[in-house]
C-alpha cells in the first residue's frame, strides 16, 4: 500500500496573474465586448460591475476560454513558471491555472458533496484515469476552506442553495489554481450566505494569494470585497481602478441611467451607494415642503 503524506498547511497557488488584452467578442456578427483589457493580479479581488447586458459575464467567460473571442490575447504569469500564452495551452493545462464558477448550475442528483468536489481534480487525472496522488489532500483542503466538511457524505439534492453554492466553490478550489473566476456567485443566496461567501472570496486572495475575478450586480458588495473594480457599459470597460475612484456618483448615474448617490458608511468606512427612484424623490420633496 502506498501512503501519501500530506502537509497540514493550506495550498498556496499564489503568484498567478492573468492578463487579457484586445478582447473583442461578437454574437451573430455584432460586437458585444469591445477591445477590453483587464489584469487579474495575485492576492487581489477584481470585481466586474455594470448594467445588465454590459458584457460582464461574457468577458469573464472569455477569460476562462469558454467564450470564443474574435480577437484576444491571454497571458498567464505563474510563480516560477514564467510567462505563458494562455490561448496556446491545452484545455487541461489551462484548467490547472484558471478555474471558473459559473452561475445557474443545476442541482446534481445521486452525488454526494465529496463526489462533486472531486470533479474539480479532472485536470490532474489524465485521459485514462491517471493517478492523482495530490487529489485526496486537495479535496479535503477545499472542503475545509468552504466549511462543508460535515456535509461531505450528504447527497447534493438535500442541500440548501447556500450550501450547494459553497460546494460548487469547493470544487473550483480543489482544482488548485492560482486564478479563480466567479460569475455572480451571490445570486439567489440569502443575506447570510452572501456575506459569508464574499468573506471567503476575500480570504482566498488575502491568505492564499489567489487572483480573483468576480462578476457582481451589487455595487456595495463590490466596493466591500474588491481591491479593483472594472465598470462596464455597452461592452466597454469605461473605468478600472480602486472602488473609490471608479464608483463615483456622476459616473454611476451616467452608466445606469438613474440617480445614484455615493457616500461613506460611518460604521465601516466603506463606500456606499444609493439609487434614487421616483418615490424616493417624491418623499424628499414632501420633506422639503413640510
Amino acid at each position: 500500500m502506498c501512503v501519501v503524506e500530506e502537509s497540514t498547511e493550506p495550498s498556496r497557488r499564489g503568484g498567478h496573474e492573468l492578463t487579457a488584452r484586445g478582447v473583442t467578442v461578437a454574437y451573430d456578427g455584432t460586437d458585444v465586448v469591445h477591445d477590453a483589457a483587464l489584469t487579474l493580479s495575485p492576492g487581489q479581488v477584481t470585481a466586474l460591475v455594470g448594467p445588465n447586458g454590459s458584457g460582464k459575464s461574457t468577458l469573464l467567460r472569455t477569460l476562462a476560454r469558454l467564450q470564443h473571442a474574435r480577437t484576444a490575447t491571454l497571458t498567464l504569469d505563474t510563480e516560477g513558471g514564467g510567462r505563458t500564452d494562455g490561448l496556446a495551452l491545452t484545455t487541461r493545462d489551462f484548467a490547472r491555472h484558471v478555474a471558473l464558477l459559473t452561475q445557474g448550475r443545476p442541482t446534481p442528483s445521486g452525488l454526494t458533496v465529496r463526489d462533486i468536489v472531486e470533479f474539480g481534480r479532472y485536470p490532474y487525472r489524465g485521459r485514462w484515469g491517471k493517478a492523482d496522488p495530490d487529489g485526496p489532500a486537495a479535496v479535503r483542503r477545499a472542503l475545509a476552506m468552504t466549511d462543508v466538511e460535515e456535509l461531505a457524505e450528504r447527497g447534493a439534492e438535500h442541500l440548501s442553495g447556500g450550501q450547494l453554492q459553497r460546494v460548487w466553490l469547493a470544487g473550483c478550489l480543489a482544482q488548485d489554481t492560482g486564478v479563480l473566476l466567479l460569475d455572480e456567485p451571490t445570486t439567489y443566496l440569502d443575506l447570510r450566505y452572501q456575506v459569508e461567501l464574499l468573506d471567503l472570496v476575500r480570504d482566498l486572495a488575502d491568505d492564499h494569494g489567489i487572483a480573483v475575478g468576480v462578476v457582481l450586480h451589487d455595487l456595495d458588495q463590490a466596493a466591500a470585497v474588491a481591491d479593483r473594480v472594472a465598470l462596464l457599459y455597452e461592452g466597454r470597460i469605461v473605468a478600472d481602478g480602486p472602488p473609490e475612484d471608479v464608483l463615483t456618483a456622476a459616473r454611476l448615474t451616467d452608466v445606469y441611467g438613474i440617480r445614484i448617490d455615493v457616500d461613506t458608511d460611518p460604521l465601516t468606512g466603506r463606500l456606499r451607494t444609493r439609487a434614487t427612484g421616483r418615490h424616493h424623490t417624491r418623499t424628499e420633496r414632501l420633506r422639503a415642503t413640510s
